[in-house]
């Protein structure tokens, strides 16, 4: 294979979960990041790969943009800065890096003549919208700063696809999790965050009642939907938008629920932890359940992993690595 795929962010949760199995599938790999919220420890093990190559880097700088794009047949755009509650406490700076970066990254894949630019798009972009499940081409109005820029990236993608005939498909992620994901940081995601407070026998607070509800995906069904956009040679199935999730929405309740009876596998005193109640996160959504019926049709998707199976084995990884 000597094919060569450029991930940036690609010392991220999800880009180096790709990083590793493009590896594995025999591509050449380039890695473009900046460390901002990635980490070493996650591409460390494919520094000594001879198909891999680091560029530490930033999407902002149209320079590095153009030195890591150079040969490559496809981009995986993961880098972003993400966080709903990030975004509200730094709109300017989140814009720079989902917007700015955004649209460097298009333009010299763009230049390059890469075959496709596949994008990291998110759910939040369906924002107010109350319909579920959600249907690609139904929308609400954003409901943060970080929502408004992702909904930017899709129009700035379809927008090049039609000016300048780049082929690009744009996956909505649905509240990922998986190994490694950080669990630390002030904007650490609740999965990750929540197995790591019960291991450490600290207390957890849910915001809110604990009905709000999510799609959760696990990464190995991100990998998959990030494969088949890369590689679909459907016309139909180009210059588009897909969620990338499993279909089923479960109860932050329920999924703490679940946590735990898992966690006890590893240590009975979990099943004990307290779990208490804060209030709602400003910008949050209260619900989130994908229709996956137009990644089914035609990229021909289907999601290996449920909710509790994935959680199975996100809770193994966790446990012997947060030891």
């Amino acid at each position: 294979m000597s094919e060569k795929i450029l991930i940036t962010g690609g010392a991220g949760f999800i880009g180096s979960n790709l990083c590793e199995y493009f590896l594995s599938k025999g591509y050449f790999v380039t890695c473009l990041d900046n460390f901002a919220t990635g980490h070493r420890k996650n591409i460390e093990a494919l520094l000594s790969n001879e198909k891999f190559a680091l560029i530490e880097g930033d999407i902002r700088n149209i320079a590095d943009c153009k030195k890591a794009v150079e040969g490559a047949n496809y981009v995986l755009h993961q880098a972003a800065l993400g966080s709903v509650p990030r975004s509200i406490n730094d709109p300017a700076t989140t814009n720079e890096v989902n917007v700015s970066g955004f649209l460097n990254m298009l333009i010299t894949a763009r230049d390059a003549k890469v075959k496709r630019f596949v994008y990291a798009a998110s759910s939040s972009t369906y924002g107010d919208s109350e319909s579920l499940p959600k249907v690609e081409d139904v929308i609400g109005k954003p409901l943060s700063p970080y929502a408004i820029t992702k909904y930017v990236n899709e129009l700035y993608a379809t927008n090049f696809s039609k000016l300048y005939d780049i082929e690009t498909i744009g996956l909505r992620y649905f509240n990922v999790y998986g190994r490694k994901q950080d669990p630390h940081g002030a904007y650490a995601a609740v999965i990750p965050k929540f197995v790591s407070q019960l291991i450490n026998k600290e207390g957890i607070q849910i915001n809110g009642d604990g009905n709000f509800s999510r799609d959760f995906t696990y990464i190995d069904n991100v990998i998959q939907m990030n494969e088949l956009a890369m590689l679909t040679q459907k016309s139909q199935a180009i210059n588009t938008v897909y969620n990338c999730a499993f279909g089923e929405r479960t109860t932050l309740n329920e999924m703490v629920h679940y946590l735990k009876e898992y966690l006890t596998e590893f240590d009975a005193s979990i099943a004990k932890a307290e779990v208490s109640h804060g209030p709602n996160r400003v910008g949050d959504i209260p619900h989130s359940l994908a229709s996956i019926d137009k990644a089914k049709e035609l990229l021909g998707y289907e999601p290996k992993f449920s909710f509790k199976d994935g959680l199975k084995e996100a809770v193994k990884w966790y446990w012997a690595n947060l030891k």
